[in-house]
Formats: C-alpha cells, sequence, structure tokens
C-alpha cells in the first residue's frame, strides 16, 4: 500500500515538443457552427426539421440517432447548448486525440439508440444527449487517469456543468432526461472501456503496466516494510548474489561477536532495573 502510494506521487511527466492539434479548434467550431446552420435554415425558410428527431419506438424514429443533435426547439435550446459543446469537445480532441473520434462517433450512435430505447414516445432534439456523454466521459477518465492537470480538467468540468446532473431526473416534462441519462451512462461505459488509453500529452512509465512487480524493481525494493526509503536493502541484496559464501561467513562472525558481548540489562522498556552482564561458555572441553 505504501509502494502504491510513491507510484502515485511520482505520475507522469508532460511530453516536450508537442505539435499543435488542429482538431482542437476545427472539430468544435466545425460542429456547432453546423448546429446554427441548420437552426438559420429552419428560420429563413420557415422548415421545421422536428421530425427528424429521434422518436422511440418507431423505425422511422432511427434515424434522429444521427440527425438529432443537430435540431433545437428554439435559439435558447441552442445557445444553451453551444458553449458546452465547444469546451467540451475541445477538451476532448486536446487530451485524448487518438481515441476522441472514436469516443465521439461510438458515443453519438449508443446514446440516441439508447434513448430510442428508453425515451418517451415524443420527439427527442438536441445535442443535450451528447453533451452529458462528454461530461460523464472526461471526468471519470480525468479521475482514474490520476494526472493531475486531467483531473483539473475533470472537476472543472463538474464545477461548470454541475447544474446539469438535476436534469438526469423526469424534473419536466419538456426536457429529455432520457437523452441525458442516456448520455451521461454512455459516458461513464466508454471511460472504463478506454481506460487504458492515457492522454497522449504525457509519457508512460514502467510501473503504469498492468504486469509491474514492484519486487522485481531495484527502485521499489529500496523500501522497506515500513515504507522508508533505506538504500543498504538494495545493497545487501547485490552483495548476498555476488558472494553469497562470503556473506553467509560474515553473518556468523557477526552472531558469534554479539554472543561473546556481555548484554546490558540495566534498562528494560526505558525503565531502570538490575545490570548483570552475562558471559557465554562453550560446553566442549578442550
Amino acid at each position: 500500500m505504501i509502494k502504491a502510494y510513491y507510484l502515485f506521487a511520482l505520475g507522469m511527466r508532460l511530453k516536450k515538443n508537442i505539435p499543435f492539434n488542429w482538431s482542437v479548434l476545427i472539430v468544435p467550431i466545425a460542429f456547432v457552427l453546423s448546429m446554427w446552420v441548420v437552426f438559420w435554415i429552419e428560420i429563413r425558410f420557415g422548415i421545421r426539421f422536428k421530425n427528424f428527431g429521434i422518436f422511440p419506438g418507431r423505425v422511422e424514429g432511427l434515424w434522429g440517432i444521427f440527425t438529432g443533435p443537430w435540431i433545437h426547439s428554439g435559439l435558447s435550446h441552442l445557445s444553451n447548448n453551444s458553449l458546452p459543446m465547444l469546451f467540451l469537445l475541445a477538451a476532448l480532441f486536446y487530451f485524448y486525440k487518438p481515441i476522441a473520434l472514436r469516443v465521439f462517433l461510438i458515443g453519438l450512435i449508443l446514446t440516441g439508440l439508447t434513448t430510442w430505447i428508453i425515451g418517451r414516445p415524443s420527439w427527442h432534439i438536441g445535442a443535450s444527449g451528447l453533451i452529458y456523454m462528454l461530461v460523464a466521459f472526461i471526468f471519470f477518465k480525468g479521475i482514474q487517469s490520476r494526472i493531475y492537470p486531467l483531473v483539473a480538467v475533470a472537476l472543472t468540468v463538474v464545477f461548470l456543468y454541475g447544474g446539469l446532473f438535476w436534469y438526469l431526473f423526469p424534473l419536466d416534462p419538456k426536457i429529455s432526461w432520457e437523452g441525458h441519462s442516456a448520455g451521461f451512462i454512455i459516458g461513464l461505459i466508454l471511460a472504463l472501456y478506454y481506460r487504458k488509453q492515457e492522454s497522449h500529452l504525457y509519457d508512460t512509465y514502467i510501473w503504469q503496466n498492468e504486469d509491474f512487480d514492484p519486487n522485481q524493481d531495484a527502485f521499489m525494493r529500496q523500501f522497506d516494510e515500513r515504507g522508508q526509503f533505506n538504500p543498504e536493502l538494495l545493497d545487501n541484496e547485490n552483495n548476498l548474489t555476488q558472494d553469497p559464501q562470503g556473506a553467509k561467513a560474515l553473518d556468523l562472525k557477526s552472531l558469534d561477536k554479539r554472543e561473546s558481548m556481555p548484554q546490558d540489562d540495566s534498562k528494560i522498556d526505558g525503565k531502570a532495573g538490575i545490570k548483570v552482564s552475562y558471559t557465554y561458555r562453550s560446553n566442549e572441553k578442550n
């Protein structure tokens, strides 16, 4: 347990010379801009795309899995989803670029499909299900990574969007709490599924491997059972390995020397006592 603490304290190092990732800007801006373009088309031409949302239980409602996140009921609905989507998508593609696109696409499909299964028989529209998926993924992935900046991002997400937690429950009949709950559950599942995928911004160390054994590591063997750093432990191991016969003879000689020394029992458990000297003699006759 103590050794595990030292491994945790060592943490991970930020890589040097990290190239700029354009997807951090392009993907969030393009996605949010596309939502506004769809809304502008509805307003400009008087077209309602509500029927392109998710309708649970209907086969035709399955198309909403791919189109529902771009459709919103009004300006306030769209505005409330735009800023969180910008921030969360940027965080996803910045910290988890190798798996970001997979997480986004899988989360999009599974969130919509889960909403189609558990939702009420009504049209479910908006990107809020995706927002809940991203919140859950970034939070739980950051906590389990044990990387301080990612933990800070996770806590920031909770601080900014912690109020969204209440909308996981059926408090308002006009809000698709089924979509919110579906997104949150899928985000948690994805964080657990990709738990071995660390952020590409940080170097990984040997002790982060699942097959790492602290007892086989030269550095970790320098800690005693109480967790205190004692380099002499490793030196003693090396001496025993290099000259086992000599080390054994040295230990026997030290033992004989200690046995022949007078023992001072003047203090027993920190208290004054009777001082008695003992002398060991051999029973063998000369």
